[in-house]
């Protein structure tokens, strides 16, 4: 039976983990694991709030927000197949992925990242930001899979809210009229501004142009940085720096920050605070970091991932996201923000309740690009998720494809 809008419907015996709430104190329900437990009341197709639970048994039902993706590389994504034996470390996966790159057709560029997005969208997720190479890491000139992939952003709205970014080294934007003409392109099609900064001699000039374009062109920000466990990298420090400096208001994104894991102490603790003023998001990649960081010739002894217990116990933003799919930087996985962040709770010893890391996929990703954060209470249905969940843990860990809560609604029987 279809639902009416305008009467007041009860879904019954649901699950919202707390920290998926905005004001949990009024929310109703009562406490249940990590969760308020109860008949979630829909009005409008809004939710107004709980009421008790009118069954007295468990529930295997849990609503959240939709998912963001805050980290993928969709021009790249399921390529593996076509290289042959293919490893090591991030200089070798550069070098066999812009092989590759030399065969890409816009045709073929279209048909892998579809398929990255219609893994994305069936994983739940409403928001996606997907990096791109820009032309030959020289020119000016954006890539064809650029130009795929802002045409892809505007065939999919409605579906799903695809950012593009550009991935370019901070040695191309240390030139100030490059940085310009290409602060310029982005601002006509997109509204982000992608950055590498790993060694490169005039990164911090590259980093100071891009925040200066940034403000300029009304961009957001998103750095690749310090992806490595080599000492005395310092692009995260100097992208906090110049954040702090500058007062930039625009959200400012940084993956990998792998080197971290170097510092301990007085120097960890003062990176730390810097990072807390600055306002800068983390975005933690375990699935490629660990594929790629610490090589040996036997079994890697570091774990190649940023400091993630640290950085929230210091109150700085951490996201969690995917990053490569199936191709020479990691050569397994899907494109589903659950999976990553089961990953990433395994590798950085993330312990249960496992609720409190489920902003690192939905509100939290979501403000680290830009976008308004839902939250359960007051949302709209069609921003909801319903999963087949008896508890956090089981819905981190599931791999069942959710269902968006307007849809279950409208067969519900009332």
């Amino acid at each position: 039976m279809t639902a009416d809008r305008t009467a007041e419907t009860l879904l019954q015996n649901v699950r919202v983990p707390l920290s998926m709430l905005k004001h949990p104190e009024g929310f109703g329900g009562i406490p249940d694991q990590d969760c308020l437990r109860g008949d979630l009341v829909i009005q409008g197709g809004h939710i107004q709030g709980m009421r008790r639970p009118s069954e007295s048994g468990p529930s295997s039902r849990m609503v959240i927000p939709k998912l963001t993706e805050c980290h993928v590389h969709l021009d790249k994504c399921h390529t593996i197949s076509r290289m042959g034996a293919v490893g090591g470390d991030l200089s070798a996966a550069i070098a066999a992925q812009t092989k590759d790159r030399e065969t890409w057709t816009a045709d073929d560029i279209r048909m892998r990242a579809n398929r990255g997005l219609s893994e994305l969208i069936d994983a739940g997720c409403q928001a996606v930001r997907t990096h791109v190479d820009w032309g030959d890491f020289s020119s000016e000139a954006p890539s064809k899979a650029w130009a795929v992939l802002t045409e892809l952003a505007q065939e999919y709205r409605g579906q799903v809210s695809l950012q593009v970014a550009p991935l370019i080294g901070a040695d191309i934007l240390a030139q100030p009229e490059a940085a310009d003409t290409i602060g310029r392109l982005i601002a006509a099609s997109g509204d982000t501004l992608g950055g590498f900064v790993l060694n490169q001699r005039e990164r911090l000039a590259g980093i100071q142009n891009a925040f200066r374009v940034a403000e300029k062109y009304g961009l957001a920000l998103d750095f690749h940085v310090d992806e490595g466990l080599d000492d005395g990298l310092d692009g995260l420090t100097m992208i906090a720096e110049t954040a702090a400096k500058t007062g930039f208001q625009g959200p400012v994104l940084c993956g990998h920050a792998c080197s971290l894991t170097n510092l301990s102490g007085d120097p960890l603790n003062k990176q730390l605070d810097l990072l807390f003023r600055s306002g800068v998001t983390v975005v933690t990649l375990p699935a490629t970091n660990l594929y790629l960081q610490g090589r040996t010739a036997g079994t890697p002894e570091h774990r190649g991932l940023t400091r993630v217990r640290e950085l929230r116990a210091a109150g700085v933003p951490v996201a969690v996201g995917t990053d490569n799919v199936q191709d020479a930087f990691c050569p397994l996985g899907r494109h589903d923000p659950r999976q990553a962040l089961a990953q990433a709770a395994l590798a950085a010893h993330l312990d249960p309740p496992f609720g409190d890391y489920l902003p690192m996929i939905t509100t939290i990703a979501a403000k680290a690009i830009g976008q308004t954060p839902t939250y359960v209470d007051g949302a709209e249905t069609g921003d909801l998720l319903l999963f087949d969940a008896a508890s956090t843990s089981d819905l981190i860990a599931g791999m069942e494809r959710p269902q968006v809560l307007a849809d279950v609604l409208q067969g519900e029987a009332l």
